[in-house]
């Protein structure tokens, strides 16, 4: 038996964000670790007071912030919604049990997706108003583990983590982030397929569990030009992969910059009968781990993909920053979102390429 969503507004602001999304591209935000990195936190600075005796070093672990200094995280999400973004993403990207493992914090990874969404619906909620409200995705990285590849190259059949093992993970990071008030769970930077069917399956798991569910955005990794994912798929192979889970979006973040993700892009805007995301990174890293795209720069390409009919949300990620997200704001306002394409009926499937066997028509 289907039960309410309990949390106050949540069922509205979903509705409303499928409303949004076909009258126009929504704004998402940009890169959290862009501007964590602008405050120069020493050990201490990621510490505060309540971690202050910890027994390893914690200096890097941006969503530790979360609960040792809240007031940075706010001030960023204030900060991308002051610059237009319409949604903004958790600090949660790497709040899992395994990812937090590094730092000896596993017990820790789910109050951190509960108080990282609640952080987020704070300042999410303070920037709304009656006829355009603000929405929260909870984010979920792909940890720093992969189902489908060896960590040693002597033994192929290696794995440092299972199936089980990230469904677990999966689920309680996203039981945190819908505790805590996110309008939808983003299983984002995919770089590997197997540990995506995971998460989806950790997160349908949930919903079964809850008797509600909120809607799931997919974003992919495509890692270099060759246009396929760490674990080899190209960008259609990946969609036919994880269709099944029915996402409100599947995009495209990360790797690549707007020049060389574009072609990508464009292939998954072809066969995605949903709505269609990219937040590309502000170029390539320099010599110096800086990247080198401006706000203005990367409007230009954003605003002829906009154009060109590829978007329906679109954002930043490394490298960017508020003054790139208002850039990309001004670039695609007023101009028309994406239109899914229809999809013929067949037999999709995928191993590293995608197939498709067309329906006879009668």
């Amino acid at each position: 038996m289907p039960h309410a969503d309990p949390f106050p507004g949540r069922p509205e602001r979903i509705n409303a964000l499928k409303s949004a999304l076909k009258e126009r591209i929504v704004v998402l935000d940009g890169a959290a670790g862009t501007f964590i990195q602008s405050y120069g936190l020493d050990e201490a600075g990621y510490r505060g007071e309540r971690f202050a005796s910890w027994n390893s070093d914690v200096r890097g672990n941006n969503d530790l912030l979360i609960l040792s200094r809240p007031e940075i995280v706010l001030e960023m999400h204030r900060a991308y919604l002051a610059a237009g973004a319409e949604m903004i993403e958790t600090n949660t990207f790497s709040s899992t049990t395994i990812a937090q493992s590094d730092y000896g914090m596993e017990a820790l990874a789910f109050e951190m997706n509960v108080e990282g969404a609640r952080l987020a619906r704070q300042a999410a909620d303070d920037a709304a108003s009656p006829n355009r409200p603000r929405y929260v995705a909870g984010a979920i990285g792909p940890t720093n583990r992969t189902c489908s590849i060896s960590p040693d190259v002597n033994d192929p059949a290696k794995r440092n983590v299972d199936f089980d093992a990230l469904v677990a993970a999966y689920g309680e990071a996203a039981r945190g982030l819908v505790e805590g008030g996110a309008d939808t769970i983003l299983i984002e930077t995919i770089f590997d397929t197997l540990n995506a069917k995971a998460a989806i399956f950790a997160v349908q798991e949930l919903f079964d569990r809850l008797g509600f569910e909120i809607p799931v955005m997919l974003s992919v990794t495509i890692t270099d030009q060759s246009g396929r994912t760490l674990s080899g798929q190209t960008a259609e192979a990946f969609w036919h992969s994880v269709r099944h889970a029915k996402p409100l979006s599947v995009g495209i973040n990360c790797a690549l910059g707007p020049d060389l993700m574009r072609p990508f892009v464009a292939e998954l805007s072809r066969v995605a009968d949903c709505a269609l995301s990219a937040y590309p990174n502000a170029g390539l890293p320099n010599a110096f781990g800086g990247y080198d795209e401006t706000p203005s720069s990367m409007a230009k390409h954003l605003s002829e993909w906009a154009k060109s009919g590829l978007l329906n949300i679109v954002g930043g990620c490394c490298g960017t920053t508020p003054d790139h997200i208002a850039a990309f704001a001004r670039a695609v306002k007023g101009i028309a979102p994406r239109i899914a394409p229809a999809t013929p009926d067949g037999m999709r499937l995928s191993g590293l390429e995608p197939f498709f066997l067309a329906r006879e028509a009668s």
